[in-house]
């Protein structure tokens, strides 16, 4: 069979027939016999006619040839706008029919997106096929004899084959739509729409679409055939857009990419207003740049080393080239093969293929990323976790000594006493009151091992009492202590418990007075203890701890090492504070009095002096005069008070000596005055002022007081007495003083305590102790007063002992100024003396 390539299996045959051609210009008007009979008829060189995008109309004759199975003819490309299909028997029309896709699908002679024309051959006769094309489109007529069971036994391979790749476009759709419905990341929808232009191009230019969607509409087909190339390309620019991150990392690729989908955009819309031949031949010139565009990011952004860019540009690789091959197989460049025909279908398959690997590796990516970063997340919340157990135990734990502090130890108070209120708890607090003095001695490291070592000691001591309660305990730690700060502890015990163990609490306060080993030493530490119990004494946290800290630092605890709270020795209450701040302003508003009291010679039985004692008379029922010098100490008031009883006493001087009682005044000094730098030369300015007083004014000071701080009582004394002030040592024998103290005062008069003199009737050894006190003093030069003498047996006794002076109630009470005159008046002319 000269010039025909065929291909034989039993009866089936199908082969390429020679072609020749004739090109018919626009002007020009040919009819069948005139074609036919022409003499401009070429050979075609190639085995398929493709001439490019061209206005004219082309005549195609092919001889039928081979054999007598052969009778369908298959035109393989669907976008030809009008095919007049003649066979020609004997040089003899024997059939016309006229197709294309400017008609309905319905008129085609075979309901198949390709043209197929179906004729019949009788032996012993020549036949010819004439084909008269028109197009707007590319003139590309691949044409092919068949035998027409041959053909769509064939057709069904292919049609299953364009199924698969159709199936392929429509999971990889489906399975990218269902992840941008799942995670919302356009990314996806844009691959989405770009895979759906693709296949709606191929279905195009398969023409499938016509004939599945709009086969009565050639219109609508040639107008979606304008539209699904600019379509693919603009979401195919956006996905790459998006997908290979080109604004963050390529901004002047980003700027060209939006200025090609401009382009594209703008090609989309001049298609409703161009020929079809014109938006063909634009949609085609723009999508091969677009295309080279899209394949070049793919290297471009893989040489700037962008993770996605590796599966992009072979993806985009394989999609350009097999569109490349079908763009130039459009324009005539290449002869219509299977690889031209089918380039673009293979380049997107491929491409939808790779681009799902690589979205596919993205959204692995993307989960292991969300994984890295949830587990980067729990580790860091398991860090900040840990960091906050870290806080937390710092904000209720002792950084030192690791045992809870005071908020730890009052929440476990509150809870106890809010889940227990029937029942009785004591709260105490331990002080380590030498620790200063260790810190000064070993210095603060020392200090604080020895801290460490006390701690864990008073733990043990108050474990083993009776009824301690653990202020915190697991199974690795039990704190029985909470440190209130660096050298305070506090502990919480069943009160019931302690109370019915005295000796294990004795035997624990023992303990707890052992000094501490520390290198090669034994340190005391002097702790003291004060308790305060629920609900005698308070019924929440901070109230008890308060009151057990007052109970600590009182004088019995100093003395004794262990003080229950008292709330007549509570200076701190709220009732005192109020009271403060009522004597301030007595004090400011001059409501404070002065009362007298006499003291009496027992040799001449006159009056030889006065003693002011203050009073508050708006108080005199609710407090106690010794109360008020009392709270004036604790609040700092003393200092002003004692300037406005120094000032008073010497105004009552000053009117006693209009009235004609020259008597001397005594007056009681607070040790906080003692210690006042600038007391002694106030004392001396009052005195300049009342000058005519000078020497008689005396100044009390007790025993007890000015062993407080025995060097600078004695600094101050020393000034006092070198201006002239009669120093007078009060409450003697009440405390513990040091008799070679005692002597370098200078003192001219010493007070026998009343504690000494209320029971000498009754006690023969205190009469001893009262007899060799004033011989004592007698001997040192000291003038000798008694205080508290109620009775004349008393006095009696301490005149017969060579006592110099008494005062007391046998005398008198304390009087205010005008009953002391009369009492004075009363009493003969300074002569009382003793029945």
């Amino acid at each position: 069979m000269s010039g025909l390539s065929a291909s034989c299996i039993g009866a089936e045959v199908s082969y390429t027939p020679d072609i020749d051609f004739i090109r018919q210009a626009p002007d020009e008007n040919l009819t069948y016999e005139e074609a036919f009979a022409s003499d401009r008829w070429q050979a075609l060189t190639s085995n398929s006619p493709n001439f490019g995008y061209i206005r004219d109309t082309l005549w195609l004759r092919i001889q039928v040839a081979g054999p007598a199975s052969i009778n369908l003819l298959e035109v393989r490309y669907s976008q030809l706008d009008k095919l007049t299909f003649y066979l020609l028997e004997d040089g003899q029309l024997a059939r016309r029919v006229i197709t294309g896709d400017q008609y309905p699908f319905s008129q085609r002679p075979i309901l198949h997106p390709h043209f197929l024309f179906p004729f019949e051959r009788k032996s012993g006769h020549d036949y010819h096929v004439l084909l008269e094309v028109e197009t707007q489109g590319a003139m590309q007529i691949p044409l092919r004899l068949w035998n027409a069971q041959s053909f769509f036994e064939s057709s069904l391979t292919e049609s299953q084959l364009h199924a698969v790749y159709y199936g392929i476009l429509i999971t990889v759709i489906c399975f990218n739509l269902f992840i941008f419905v799942a995670l919302r990341e356009h990314v996806y929808l844009l691959y989405v729409l770009s895979t759906l232009g693709y296949l709606l191009l191929i279905g195009s230019l398969n023409g499938t679409t016509f004939q599945l969607f709009w086969p009565g509409s050639p219109a609508t087909q040639n107008q979606a055939m304008l539209l699904t190339v600019p379509f693919a390309m603009l979401f195919s620019l956006l996905f790459s857009r998006s997908f290979l991150k080109l604004k963050a990392t390529a901004p002047a690729l980003n700027r060209l990419v939006l200025f090609t989908i401009s382009l594209n955009a703008i090609v989309a819309l001049i298609t409703f207003f161009t020929d079809y031949s014109t938006g063909s031949r634009l949609t085609v010139a723009l999508a091969i740049p677009s295309c080279l565009l899209l394949t070049a990011l793919g290297p471009l952004q893989w040489v700037r080393r962008n993770p996605q860019a590796g599966y992009y540009t072979l993806a985009w690789g394989a999609l350009t080239l097999g569109s490349a091959i079908t763009a130039a197989s459009k324009y005539g460049f290449l002869p219509n093969t299977f690889i031209t025909m089918y380039g673009m279908q293979i380049g997107s398959a491929l491409e939808a293929i790779l681009l799902t690997l690589a979205l596919a590796a993205r959204l692995y990516q993307h989960r292991q990323d969300r994984v890295e970063a949830r587990e980067a997340e729990l580790l860091a919340m398991a860090a900040r976790r840990s960091a906050e157990l870290k806080l937390m135990d710092h904000a209720l734990h002792n950084p030192l000594t690791g045992f809870p502090n005071r908020a730890s130890f009052e929440m476990m108070l509150n809870d106890l006493m809010m889940r227990c209120p029937d029942k009785r708890y004591a709260v105490g607090i331990i002080h380590l009151s030498n620790l200063q003095s260790v810190t000064k001695t070993l210095g603060h490291s020392n200090s604080d091992r020895v801290l460490e070592l006390a701690s864990k000691h008073c733990n043990t001591v108050i474990r083993d009492i009776p009824g301690a309660i653990p202020v915190e305990q697991n199974d690795t730690r039990s704190f029985f202590l909470a440190s209130l700060d660096p050298q305070t502890f506090a502990f919480a015990v069943d009160a019931d418990l302690g109370e019915a163990a005295p000796r294990a609490i004795i035997r624990g306060l023992d303990d707890l007075h052992y000094p501490i080993e520390y290198l090669g030493m034994q340190v005391p530490l002097d702790p003291q203890v004060g308790i305060a119990v629920f609900p005698e004494h308070g019924t929440d946290a901070n109230t008890l701890i308060r009151r057990a800290a007052i109970a600590e630092s009182s004088d019995h605890a100093r003395e004794r090492g262990m003080a229950y709270y008292k709330p007549s020795r509570d200076s701190y209450s709220a009732d005192r504070l109020t009271l403060v701040s009522e004597l301030r302003h007595a004090l400011q508003n001059n409501d404070l009095a002065l009362f007298l009291q006499p003291k009496l010679s027992l040799k001449t039985g006159q009056v030889v002096g006065l003693e002011a004692l203050i009073r508050w008379p708006e108080r005199a029922q609710t407090v106690r005069p010794d109360e008020i010098v009392i709270l004036a100490e604790q609040t700092g008031l003393i200092n002003p008070l004692t300037r406005w009883v120094l000032e008073q006493s010497l105004s009552l001087r000053t009117r006693l000596m209009e009235h004609g009682w020259e008597l001397g005044m005594s007056v009681n000094i607070s040790p906080n005055n003692l210690r006042e730098p600038d007391f002694p030369l106030f004392v001396q300015r009052l005195m300049s002022r009342f000058h005519t007083h000078e020497g008689t004014v005396t100044f009390e000071v007790t025993e007890t007081s000015m062993m407080q701080d025995p060097a600078n009582s004695l600094t101050a004394l020393n000034s006092l007495s070198a201006a002239g002030i009669p120093i007078s040592i009060d409450d003697f024998g009440s405390g513990y003083s040091s008799l070679s103290y005692i002597k370098q005062l200078p003192a001219s008069e010493i007070k026998i305590d009343r504690s000494l003199v209320s029971d000498l009737a009754s006690q023969s050894e205190y009469r001893v102790i009262v007899q060799t006190t004033i011989d004592m003093c007698h001997s040192l030069g000291y003038q000798v007063v008694a205080e508290g003498v109620e009775d004349e047996i008393t006095a009696e006794l301490l005149r017969d002992m060579g006592c110099d002076m008494i005062q007391g109630y046998l005398l008198t009470p304390p009087l205010p100024f005008d009953e002391m005159l009369d009492w004075l008046r009363d009493s003969g002319s300074q002569q009382r003396m003793l029945g």
